[in-house]
């Protein structure tokens, strides 16, 4: 703990005597050239920054975690309750028939909850559709957010819109209209409208509690201990994401958990009504904290202008022989070509950006290039929602919900996460290994890919021992106890750990500052991308075909993994370098 009794009397006084807030002015008026002429947040003034030598020589740690981030998390854990809370049962109220003589859907003690009948497939495909559009809309999200309205007013009008698909949600589970055909329409409805609201949250909360750390630049600090080590801003944000991950699975724990007892005892009704009502605490605290939150302005239209410079660095470089055309796109030298500076004559009218924006348009094209591989991952992920809550279903419960095992990934994210903070991050750093973002993504297919061969096997032994052979979801369940599932979702948070939280803070500390919330965007997209790969692998979700789905599953984040590596090797030697690079100036084109 000595990391965090730095005496630091620096830049970290300074953060925190800021009241939090930042008007649209103040926060461009903080901005000022530094030794270089580089302009940074006024927060600099009076560090000492590191030399190339004691880059490489001293021993990093992160700075402390700003108030103004917990507020944030407050708020995405409520959210994360009522999405999580009720999409829970989403698999039981879509798979399962209505039970008899119920008219809440509860199944009670020995018998299984249920609304629509709608079978397996059904409801890995409806399941997998709500994924898909709760992480396209993003994107649109995101451009709002970047061009017009700024991150904070995106978020509050997203609540609003998830809130009434919430109520939505409600009204296709009250008595007289579940299990209906009115019933299956409206809860489509609900899907589509919270899903909406929900992927204008994400994209925009996310690089919102990163942003109210505002140190950017390495610096020097002394510990009580009198040892000099360098403060990393990477570090603080990884730490940042780690803590906001933890308030995210409080709510993906605590939610479920009372949800599917709602479910299973009462009716889906109150499965649905009680994540709404804890919902009403994020626009409560958005409000709260209203005045203390850092806001980034939106800056107009930044993306044609991204996407202008990368199509102006390709020109003279495509080639008839496909080689040189991959080498001349590739070349480290391929955006040198559209900055102002190099340009011959008088520059193009649209350049109102300097060369450090292009620099900084580089690297958010690097993370995006990184992002790619992210569906493979999430194939795997995403058998926590469906079919491991219905593979849970056709083992021996013992009284438990088949849907209350899935808390374990959650409960373990809760433990292990401070762990990776406090112990194993720091012991791997002072062993003087790095373990870079990049690294640590490619940690998170492997172990990914460890959770489904867990769940292949436990697959091929439920067909082993049920009655009903290959075809087990069908009859008695199998004599295996639910808890050999727990193998699966202990992997799986491992992977979040190491992939899931990194790529969030990929995405904030690779994109340039006025277009975070759409790299961010990008990065949730990678899930709607694997949402629709996995429509393609809804025909293996069912008897006899189990086995072979978490095997695929398995196999593609594995080797996936390896070519991931393969791949950005190169581009992690570049982590400190991409991290430190000066802020550049973007200024829109109003012709």
């Amino acid at each position: 703990m000595a990391d965090r009794d730095l005496v630091v009397g620096l830049a970290h006084a300074t953060q925190h005597s800021d009241p939090g807030y930042e008007s649209e002015k103040r926060l461009s008026e903080s901005m000022v050239a530094d030794s270089l002429g580089n302009y940074v947040d006024s927060v600099h003034e009076g560090l000492e920054f590191p030399t190339a030598v004691e880059m490489l020589t001293l021993r990093r740690v992160s700075d402390a975690i700003p108030w103004n981030a917990y507020l944030i998390g407050v708020v995405e854990m409520a959210e994360r309750f009522s999405y999580y809370g009720s999409s829970v049962v989403f698999t039981n109220y879509i798979q399962q028939p209505l039970p008899p003589f119920s008219r809440t859907g509860a199944g009670g003690a020995l018998g299984q909850s249920g609304a629509l009948g709608a079978g397996q497939q059904m409801s890995t495909g409806l399941t997998t559709f709500y994924q898909f559009w709760a992480y396209i809309c993003p994107i649109a999200g995101a451009y709002i957010a970047d061009t017009y309205w700024g991150r904070y007013k995106t978020i509050c009008w997203s609540v609003v819109i998830a809130m009434l698909g919430h109520v939505i949600m409600i009204i296709s589970s009250i008595p007289g209209i579940i299990g209906g055909h009115a019933s299956l329409g409206v809860f489509i409805l609900s899907m589509i409208v919270t899903s909406t609201g929900t992927g204008g949250f994400k994209s925009n909360v996310s690089p919102l509690v990163a942003e109210q750390y505002r140190i950017t630049k390495c610096y020097i600090a002394t510990t009580s201990s009198g040892e000099r080590v360098i403060v990393d801003p990477a570090m603080t944000t990884t730490r940042i994401y780690m803590y906001f991950y933890l308030f995210i699975n409080i709510g993906a724990l605590v939610g479920p958990i009372g949800m599917v007892y709602a479910e299973k005892y009462v009716g889906f009704w109150l499965a649905y009504t009680l994540p709404t009502i804890v919902f009403c605490i994020s626009p409560l605290v958005l409000w709260y904290g209203r005045s203390r939150y850092r806001r980034s302005p939106p800056q107009g239209s930044v993306l044609p202008a991204a996407l202008r410079i990368w199509r102006y660095a390709q020109r003279g470089r495509w080639s008839w022989n496909p080689y040189k055309t991959i080498r001349n796109l590739t070349s480290d030298d391929f955006w040198e070509s559209a900055k102002p500076s190099k340009q011959v004559g008088e520059k193009p009218r649209w350049m109102t950006f300097d060369d450090q924006w292009v620099d900084e348009v580089r690297r958010g094209f690097k993370a995006c290039g990184v992002f790619v591989w992210f569906p493979l991952y999430w194939l795997c992920y995403n058998q926590l929602n469906n079919n491991l809550i219905s593979q849970a279903a056709t083992m021996t419960t013992n009284g438990i919900p088949n849907d209350v095992l899935v808390n374990l990934d959650p409960l373990a994210l809760i433990i292990f996460i401070p762990i990776c903070d406090l112990v194993i991050y720091p012991a791997l750093a002072r062993a003087g290994i790095q373990f870079t973002a990049l690294k640590k993504i490619a940690w998170g297919f492997g172990t990914a890919a460890a959770a489904m061969i867990w769940a292949a096997v436990v697959q091929y032994y439920i067909y082993k021992t049920s009655p009903c052979g290959h075809y087990a979801g069908t009859c008695v369940v199998s004599p295996l106890n639910i808890w050999i599932q727990s193998g699966s979702y202990v992997l799986i948070a491992f992977s979040e750990i190491f992939a899931s939280i990194t790529g969030l803070e990929y995405a904030f500390t690779k994109a340039p500052t006025n277009m975070r919330s759409l790299v961010m965007s990008v990065f949730l997209f990678t899930s709607a991308a694997s949402a629709a790969i996995g429509e393609a692998f809804v025909s293996l979700s069912l008897d006899p075909l189990l086995v072979w789905n978490y095997a695929i599953s398995a196999i593609l984040a594995g080797v996936g993994g390896l070519l991931f590596w393969i791949a950005v090797r190169k581009l992690d030697k570049e982590e400190d370098k991409l991290n430190n690079l000066a802020n550049g100036r973007f200024v829109e084109n109003s012709s």
